[in-house]
This record gives structure tokens, sequence and C-alpha cells, in this order.
């Protein structure tokens, strides 16, 4: 035999890492082992998550690197003997110097002797599945926005009909502001309720928008409504580029959100306690709604509320529901709406004192 084809151990971990190097893109936790669970290549999500590099991690036994390994052996075996093409399962994951994270195992097998242990951590995979929820909510809903929004239409011409006629009978020119905010307001709620009426068809003003005018626009209209009692407080990362979206939908999904967030304040704005913050940031290499994407736009608008309760915590998009007396349960549902129509998506996370509304739309 000559020596030069002979492979060390060495030799055959390199050709296995070069094979799969490019599981190191993914952000899912991924092993490839020997069936009896020795593990052949690690890539660096797994290497982030347990702590350990892929050097200490490749050669040992994979499914002592949960906290039941008897659970990965019995999948392991089950691969080998092809029972079954793919088997799940849930598990915990030890990690270095930190709790064991949740995790959903799927163990797949290959044309050749490895198998591949895909873990997607419990957290992620609850997402994907509420993604999953939302994407099918936003469908069913369009039906009944679209017929709220025909109950809409009409009274909306009356008003600006009402500040018109109102207008010219002013004797003050001074008063004319207020006609105005009405009038401009008006028309933009209009333009909203057709788009509302032909949810299929691309929205009707498409151009450049900078997040921060939005933000700012929305603010104003804010402390307009709500002069007394409520800080607001601006955190902006001004290298945020502009990107192509409607600018009038994206005004009416973080008013809706902002507002809501308002009227849950109510009791902190009458002591004058009330404290809303819209902070951007840049998120990288992210993913969301089935796509991974290198840039996306995070915008988030907190308050110091009571947060959401738990009874509607799962329902909060659902069209008419809502948290507090007399709401119409109709804003975060548009707001989600909206913000879908640019690929993207809106997140909340609440506790009691403080409830973050994510927005996430993807950036070129």
């Amino acid at each position: 035999m000559n020596p030069a084809n002979l492979k060390t151990p060495a030799s055959v971990n390199a050709l296995t890492a070069d094979r799969y190097k490019a599981f190191d893109m993914l952000a899912t936790l991924v092993a490839v082992v020997a069936s009896e669970g020795t593990v052949m290549f690690v890539n660096a999500a797994l290497e982030d998550a347990r702590g350990l590099s892929r050097r200490v991690l490749v050669g040992s036994h994979f499914p002592d690197s949960f906290a039941q390994p008897a659970h990965l052996r019995a999948a392991l075996l089950g691969a080998k003997d092809r029972t079954f093409a793919a088997l799940r399962y849930d598990a915990l994951l030890i990690r270095m110097n930190r709790d064991p994270l949740p995790v959903f195992v799927i163990v797949t097998p290959t044309e050749g002797p490895e198998l591949i242990v895909e873990l997607l951590p419990l957290e992620q995979q609850a997402r994907k599945d509420r993604e999953d929820r939302l994407a099918e909510q936003a469908l069913a809903n369009k039906e009944l926005i679209r017929n709220l929004a025909h109950e809409i239409k009409n009274p909306l011409g009356g008003i600006r009909g009402a500040a018109q006629l109102l207008e010219m009978e002013m004797a003050s020119p001074e008063l004319n502001e207020y006609t105005q905010v009405i009038i401009h307001e008006a028309d933009r709620l209009q333009s909203l309720v057709d788009r509302l009426l032909a949810p299929h068809r691309r929205p009707h003003v498409v151009g450049d928008v900078n997040i921060h005018e939005v933000c700012e626009r929305v603010r104003s209209l804010i402390l307009a409504e709500f002069p007394k009692g409520l800080g607001v407080t601006q955190d902006y990362d001004t290298s945020i580029p502009e990107f192509r979206g409607d600018r009038e939908q994206l005004i009416q999904a973080l008013l809706n959100i902002a507002h809501n967030a308002c009227q849950a304040l109510a009791e902190r704005i009458a002591v004058a306690d009330a404290h809303l913050i819209f902070r951007t940031r840049i998120a990288r290499q992210t993913t969301f709604g089935k796509q991974r994407y290198r840039l996306a736009l995070e915008l988030h608008v907190i308050d110091n509320g009571p947060g959401v309760p738990d009874s509607i915590k799962d329902r909060i998009f659902y069209p008419l529901v809502s948290g507090r007396e007399g709401g119409s349960g109709l804003g975060l549902t548009l707001a989600q709406t909206f913000v879908q129509q640019h690929h993207g998506l809106i997140e909340c996370d609440s506790e009691p004192g403080r409830t973050d509304f994510k927005i996430l739309i993807p950036l070129p």
C-alpha cells in the first residue's frame, strides 16, 4: 500500500470540515456525527452555543452534550437503521458556564454514513411558529378590514367637508391651523382607507423613506394629543439608510403603536410619570419572515406602562382584540398589515413596567 494514500485522522477531519463548511453560514446549530455518536464536524453557531471550540468538540461523543444523552443515542441508532426519515424531539443542550439551552433536535440521515443533527433553540422555533401564525392571520384579516374600511370611508368625507365649512366661517385666521390639521389628517386617512379597499394592489405612493422623519412626524402628533405628563425620548441611529417604502403607511403603523402605548400609560400620564422611547438600530444577519437579511431596520417603541395583559399576549395582532375598555382592536392589526407589506414584521415583548414593540423591515 502506498503510504501517500493513507489518510490520518487529522486529514479525515480536514476533509469533513471542508465538505460541510457551508454549515458555518447558518444561524442554526448543526453537528455532523457518525452513527455511534462521534462528532465529525460542528458549525460556528454550535461552537458559540456550547462555549467550546471546534477542536474540542470534534471527536467527542455528541450525546454527552445533552442532559439526557440516551435520547440522542436512540435517535442515532434509529437513523442508522433507516427506521425513519427524520426524528424530532425536545432536549436540553449543556453549555459551558451557562444554563442548559432548550432546543428542538432534528436528526436526519444522509446518503453516506454521517448523520446531520440540527438544533433549533425553542425560542427560535416558537418565533418561527409565531411568524407563521401572523402570516395566516394577515390573510384572514384582509377581508374583515376591507369591510370595515367601507364603513369608515363615508364619514371621513363629512369630517373634511365640515372642517372646510368651519374654516370659511372663522373670524380669526390663527384658528385656521386647527382646521388644516383636521383636513390634512382626514385626507391621510382617506388615502389609507383607499389602500385597505384594494389590499392586493401595490401601495399608491412608494418612495425613499427616512425612518427618522417618520418617527418625528409621529412624535409631534403624539405630543399634540398628550401635551402634559408624557416624556418622549429619541434614541436614533442616524447612520440608517433610506429605503423604498410607503411613508404614509409607516406613519400610520408607528402612530397606531405609539397611540396604543399612550392609552396604556393613562395612569402614569395623570401623575406626569409616563415615558415613551423611539429607538432605531440596524440588525445584521437577522432572520424573520422565513428569510435571512444582511441588514434590517429595528424600530422600537418602548413604554413604561403596565404591560400587555397575559390573557391577550398571544392575540394582540388579531382584529377586534383590545386590552382596554372601548378599544377597537384594529390599531395593531393594521400596523402589522402595513409593516408586512414592506416585507417586515412587528414583535412584542411585554412585562409590567416595560413594553417593547419592535418593527423589523429589510434594508437595502
